[in-house]
């Protein structure tokens, strides 16, 4: 299977419809903001719902959470090893065949690389491997500041105590956004995938999953269809380099790009020419 040959942009654009789609762990998981009310969604939590969809349509992916597990192994470092052999992770082990060989085995790191960095114990003393992948995708951002709603809760029954009274963990807080459209862009760098072995069905794999990003993550937090995919808007260069640099790419639709989310394509098609880009719908 031959590595990817055509530099690769795309762009997401997505609605939260009374939904918190990124909490912050450090501010009570309300919903990702900048200072001015900015709503954020961070890259690793989109890399997280995207490694899922891969996950679904059956690829192998190394960093697995623990609510989708498919191989039952309890660590990184299992799974590595299960796969690779302890072998691969011991002082004498070449590194660049132990990189090589996760790249094959694991979609995602071939896609978005790894650090293979596991402590002291066993085989693997120490050893740190390195793997640079060829997919780099952007946190999302809101077009417009966005609005956060907070509801306090209560749970009908205590978690400690005799049940007589309730007590500081019955209560709690529960954020969303009302409403909002956000944006993020990413790239598929060819020099970068002939390192991996990323390759032109990867990118399709990917480009295949991305309309379906929100499918199967509902929570308390983000109920089934209150977040959706409007647009992948997807450029396929004619070359390696590509015609055009990422950023100049990605403003081309940035400078379009209304508060709703819409943007006039037959414009988008003609804003850079040679570089016409293939519009695809939610699902």
């Amino acid at each position: 299977m031959t590595t990817l040959q055509n530099k690769i942009d795309f762009a997401i654009v997505f609605s939260v419809h009374h939904a918190n789609p990124n909490g912050d762990p450090l501010n009570g998981n309300r919903p990702r903001t900048d200072y001015e009310g900015i709503g954020e969604m961070t890259d690793v939590c989109l890399r997280r719902k995207l490694r899922d969809r891969l996950a679904e349509n059956g690829h192998a992916i190394f960093v697995q959470s623990d609510d989708r597990k498919t191989d039952g192994e309890a660590s990184l470092r299992s799974r590595a090893e299960s796969v690779l052999g302890k072998a691969a992770f011991g002082k004498s082990a070449s590194r660049d065949e132990t990189a090589r060989k996760a790249c094959e085995a694991w979609l995602d790191v071939r896609a978005f690389g790894q650090v293979f960095a596991f402590g002291k114990g066993g085989e693997a003393s120490g050893v740190s491997i390195p793997v640079r992948g060829p997919v780099t995708l952007q946190s999302a951002f809101s077009l417009e500041p966005v609005i956060v709603t907070s509801t306090q809760i209560t749970k009908s029954a205590s978690g400690e105590g005799d049940g007589s009274k309730r007590g500081s963990d019955t209560m709690g807080m529960k954020y969303r956004v009302d409403h909002g459209v956000y944006q993020t862009y990413g790239s598929i760098n060819p020099q970068l995938a002939e390192r991996t072995g990323f390759s032109d069905a990867d990118a399709e794999a990917i480009r295949q999953s991305l309309p379906r990003l929100f499918e199967n993550d509902a929570s308390s937090a983000r109920p089934e269809g209150s977040m959706q995919v409007l647009k992948i808007i997807w450029w396929r260069h004619n070359s390696k380099v590509g015609q055009f640099s990422s950023a100049k790419v990605h403003e081309s639709l940035r400078a379009l790009l209304q508060p709703d989310g819409a943007f006039d394509e037959s414009a988008l098609k003609s804003a850079l020419p040679g570089l016409e880009p293939e519009i695809i719908n939610g699902f």
